[in-house]
């Protein structure tokens, strides 16, 4: 005990040491720094010094991250938020804000909207090779994040701020953009307009036959999920906003099924649930999970059970008790 007390007393205040280091990342020495930002950190969280383990390593992943060192910066973004875990520190507005600040110092490329129409193709793939560690990078640094704040005072999907913030990232950095894992974490924020504003910038972009499966997507996430007002409000800027932009949207029988499908679930009407999904069975079996989407829909807004998939000897199992 009077081991460690004497340990702890050793240790200068963190800013000695932020000072030294971010010196030695200016010399352009960034291996030398990061074994000493992950050594120097470590001794503070041996000896509980929380807060100030924090900011070193918040220090250090910002400084690396804003000199382009991505592998380095998402290193110490992790220990940072592994760090938030050790101390039990909760979640509040104040840690979502140091949080946020690592975000925003990850690099941000512009690649060409048509990646083949680059002449020189070594350097097109550094550019997706790069675009990629920072993507990587940076998702793994907020899904750690996530699951922080959703075992620490957060909601129990994690912190929505911070679900917007890997959905943007994924969306403007990704070589080929994954608009499945967009909307994941698109639907688990806590803004819709946001969300509808990068729909439309999609639409303007994507290959014909993608535009009316994204935002169908969109919706129909949200519905899964018991989230009525958000779809309905996405819906209604998407329509907004590619009225006032140089977007078209999209006419398909998709479409009027969404459309249709909003209306119907604003009252008791299961009956005319059922018929939508009959009469768009064409449209709705263009993506395989609409229709697990659409089954959860009828268990949220109308209490109809999912059939169990290992049919009658899943149930039997079941009354034996082994399920």
């Amino acid at each position: 005990m009077s081991r460690q007390r004497s340990r702890r007393v050793e240790l200068p205040p963190a800013q000695e040491n932020i000072e030294k280091l971010e010196k030695v990342v200016s010399e352009e020495n960034y291996y030398g720094a990061q074994q000493m930002y992950k050594s120097i950190s470590a001794r503070y969280v041996s000896a509980q010094r929380y807060s100030e383990a924090l900011d070193i390593l918040h220090s250090g992943a910002c400084i690396q991250l804003s000199h382009g060192q991505v592998t380095c910066g998402a290193e110490l973004a992790l220990l940072f938020v592994e760090t938030l875990g050790k101390g039990k520190i909760p979640y509040d507005d104040e840690v979502l804000d140091r949080l946020y600040k690592i975000y925003k110092t990850f690099p941000r490329v512009t690649l060409p909207q048509n990646l083949w129409d680059v002449d020189d193709m070594q350097q097109l793939s550094e550019n997706i090779g790069s675009a990629k560690t920072r993507v990587e990078g940076c998702t793994s640094f907020l899904k750690a994040a996530i699951k922080w704040s959703a075992e620490n005072g957060a909601s129990s999907n994690g912190s929505p701020e911070l679900h917007i913030m890997l959905a943007e990232y994924i969306f403007s950095e990704s070589p080929e953009v994954d608009m499945a894992k967009v909307t994941f974490h698109f639907v688990r924020g806590n803004n819709p307009k946001k969300f509808a504003s990068t729909l439309v910038n999609f639409l303007g972009k994507c290959y014909p036959g993608e535009d009316d499966l994204a935002i169908a997507r969109a919706v129909l996430r949200y519905l899964s999920s018991g989230n009525m007002k958000d779809a309905n409000i996405l819906m209604e800027e998407i329509k907004k906003q590619t009225e006032s932009a140089e977007v078209v949207f999209p006419q398909t029988e998709l479409m009027q099924f969404i459309n249709y499908l909003l209306q119907t679930l604003e009252r008791d009407a299961l009956p005319l649930f059922n018929m939508l999904r009959a009469n768009f069975k064409a449209s709705l079996e263009r993506e395989p999970a609409f229709n697990e989407m659409l089954d959860d829909i009828a268990e949220k807004f109308y209490g109809v059970q999912r059939r169990n998939p290992m049919g009658m000897f899943g149930d039997i199992f079941k009354m034996m008790g082994g399920v």
